[in-house]
Protein backbone atom coordinates (compact mmCIF):
# COMPACT_ATOMS: atom_id res chain seq x y z
CA UNK A 1 0.00 0.00 0.00
CA UNK A 2 2.54 2.88 -1.33
CA UNK A 3 1.19 6.23 -0.86
CA UNK A 4 0.80 7.81 -4.41
CA UNK A 5 0.69 11.53 -3.51
CA UNK A 6 -0.36 14.06 -1.59
CA UNK A 7 -3.92 15.50 -1.54
CA UNK A 8 -4.69 18.49 0.17
CA UNK A 9 -3.04 20.74 3.17
CA UNK A 10 -5.71 22.22 5.56
CA UNK A 11 -5.41 25.90 6.68
CA UNK A 12 -7.30 27.04 9.33
CA UNK A 13 -8.12 30.69 9.69
CA UNK A 14 -10.12 33.91 11.03
CA UNK A 15 -9.08 35.09 7.89
CA UNK A 16 -11.32 33.41 5.48
CA UNK A 17 -11.95 35.59 2.32
CA UNK A 18 -8.36 37.22 2.73
CA UNK A 19 -6.58 33.92 1.95
CA UNK A 20 -9.23 32.74 -0.40
CA UNK A 21 -8.44 35.93 -2.59
CA UNK A 22 -4.64 35.41 -1.66
CA UNK A 23 -4.74 31.83 -2.87
CA UNK A 24 -6.99 32.57 -5.74
CA UNK A 25 -5.71 35.43 -6.66
CA UNK A 26 -1.91 34.90 -6.39
CA UNK A 27 -1.25 31.52 -6.74
CA UNK A 28 -3.99 30.87 -9.19
CA UNK A 29 -5.83 28.30 -7.27
CA UNK A 30 -9.66 27.74 -8.62
CA UNK A 31 -12.76 27.43 -5.27
CA UNK A 32 -14.30 24.34 -6.42
CA UNK A 33 -16.65 21.29 -4.87
CA UNK A 34 -16.69 21.19 -1.33
CA UNK A 35 -18.81 18.72 0.88
CA UNK A 36 -21.52 20.26 2.69
CA UNK A 37 -19.44 19.82 5.89
CA UNK A 38 -20.78 21.55 9.39
CA UNK A 39 -17.90 23.78 9.66
CA UNK A 40 -17.56 27.27 7.42
CA UNK A 41 -14.80 27.00 4.09
CA UNK A 42 -13.43 26.83 0.97
CA UNK A 43 -11.53 23.93 -1.10
CA UNK A 44 -9.14 25.81 -3.59
CA UNK A 45 -8.14 23.21 -6.63
CA UNK A 46 -5.26 23.11 -8.98
CA UNK A 47 -6.62 21.71 -12.07
CA UNK A 48 -8.68 18.52 -11.12
CA UNK A 49 -6.93 18.65 -7.50
CA UNK A 50 -8.19 20.22 -4.42
CA UNK A 51 -5.37 20.73 -2.50
CA UNK A 52 -6.16 23.68 -0.08
CA UNK A 53 -8.72 23.27 1.88
CA UNK A 54 -9.38 26.87 4.14
CA UNK A 55 -11.39 26.21 7.50
CA UNK A 56 -12.59 29.31 8.84
CA UNK A 57 -12.56 29.70 12.89
CA UNK A 58 -13.86 32.53 14.76
CA UNK A 59 -10.81 33.11 16.93
CA UNK A 60 -7.18 32.39 16.29
CA UNK A 61 -5.82 28.65 16.37
CA UNK A 62 -4.09 27.91 19.57
CA UNK A 63 -1.06 26.67 18.56
CA UNK A 64 2.17 26.04 20.72
CA UNK A 65 4.87 25.04 18.54
CA UNK A 66 3.97 24.11 14.67
CA UNK A 67 5.25 21.00 13.05
CA UNK A 68 4.70 21.71 9.55
CA UNK A 69 7.31 24.59 8.26
CA UNK A 70 5.84 24.71 4.56
CA UNK A 71 4.18 23.49 2.00
CA UNK A 72 5.10 23.27 -1.59
CA UNK A 73 3.99 23.49 -5.17
CA UNK A 74 5.40 22.31 -8.13
CA UNK A 75 5.06 25.21 -11.50
CA UNK A 76 6.27 25.95 -14.57
CA UNK A 77 7.00 29.49 -16.09
CA UNK A 78 8.96 30.91 -12.97
CA UNK A 79 9.66 34.70 -14.69
CA UNK A 80 5.96 34.94 -15.26
CA UNK A 81 5.24 34.07 -11.51
CA UNK A 82 7.81 36.27 -10.16
CA UNK A 83 6.64 39.21 -12.41
CA UNK A 84 2.67 38.52 -10.82
CA UNK A 85 4.19 38.10 -7.41
CA UNK A 86 6.78 41.86 -8.17
CA UNK A 87 3.16 43.35 -9.76
CA UNK A 88 1.44 42.55 -6.69
CA UNK A 89 3.63 43.54 -3.96
CA UNK A 90 4.11 39.98 -2.29
CA UNK A 91 7.68 39.61 -1.41
CA UNK A 92 9.70 36.52 -2.25
CA UNK A 93 13.12 34.76 -1.69
CA UNK A 94 14.58 32.89 -4.55
CA UNK A 95 16.96 30.15 -3.68
CA UNK A 96 18.74 27.22 -5.82
CA UNK A 97 18.75 23.87 -4.56
CA UNK A 98 22.81 22.60 -4.52
CA UNK A 99 23.80 20.57 -6.92
CA UNK A 100 20.35 19.68 -8.38
CA UNK A 101 20.15 23.24 -9.24
CA UNK A 102 15.40 23.16 -8.65
CA UNK A 103 14.53 27.16 -8.28
CA UNK A 104 12.72 27.41 -5.26
CA UNK A 105 10.51 30.57 -4.63
CA UNK A 106 9.48 30.94 -1.21
CA UNK A 107 6.66 33.12 -0.30
CA UNK A 108 4.18 33.87 2.98
CA UNK A 109 0.43 33.68 2.61
CA UNK A 110 -1.54 36.87 4.89
CA UNK A 111 -1.47 34.49 7.64
CA UNK A 112 1.97 33.64 7.29
CA UNK A 113 1.83 30.57 6.24
CA UNK A 114 5.51 29.47 4.50
CA UNK A 115 4.98 28.64 0.58
CA UNK A 116 7.50 26.86 -1.35
CA UNK A 117 6.82 26.73 -5.52
CA UNK A 118 9.47 24.84 -6.69
CA UNK A 119 10.95 25.07 -10.55
CA UNK A 120 12.90 22.72 -13.24
CA UNK A 121 16.59 23.75 -13.43
CA UNK A 122 15.89 24.90 -17.29
CA UNK A 123 13.43 27.64 -16.41
CA UNK A 124 15.17 31.18 -16.56
CA UNK A 125 14.27 34.21 -14.79
CA UNK A 126 15.80 36.97 -12.38
CA UNK A 127 16.71 34.94 -9.55
CA UNK A 128 17.04 38.23 -7.32
CA UNK A 129 14.62 38.09 -3.88
CA UNK A 130 11.95 40.98 -4.42
CA UNK A 131 11.73 42.88 -0.81
CA UNK A 132 14.18 40.72 0.83
CA UNK A 133 13.95 42.20 4.08
CA UNK A 134 9.94 41.71 4.47
CA UNK A 135 10.60 38.04 3.86
CA UNK A 136 13.81 37.70 6.44
CA UNK A 137 11.64 39.29 9.10
CA UNK A 138 8.50 36.91 8.32
CA UNK A 139 10.93 34.05 8.48
CA UNK A 140 12.61 34.93 11.42
CA UNK A 141 9.15 36.41 13.30
CA UNK A 142 7.78 32.69 12.17
CA UNK A 143 9.63 30.57 14.37
CA UNK A 144 11.87 28.78 11.65
CA UNK A 145 13.95 25.99 12.88
CA UNK A 146 17.38 26.91 13.84
CA UNK A 147 18.65 24.11 11.57
CA UNK A 148 17.52 26.83 8.65
CA UNK A 149 19.14 29.60 9.03
CA UNK A 150 22.10 30.06 7.14
CA UNK A 151 21.76 27.39 5.31
CA UNK A 152 22.60 27.70 1.03
CA UNK A 153 18.63 27.71 0.83
CA UNK A 154 18.03 30.25 3.53
CA UNK A 155 17.99 34.46 3.07
CA UNK A 156 18.68 34.61 6.81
Amino acid sequence: MPLEGLNHVTLLTVNHQVLKDFYSRILGLTAGLRPPFTSTGTWLYCGETPVVHLVELESPPKVQDTQIEHVAFSASRMAELLEHLRDNEVPYHVAVVPDVEIRQIHIFDPDGNHIEIQFAPEEEADLNSFKLETIRDLILNSGVPEWREGSPTSPV
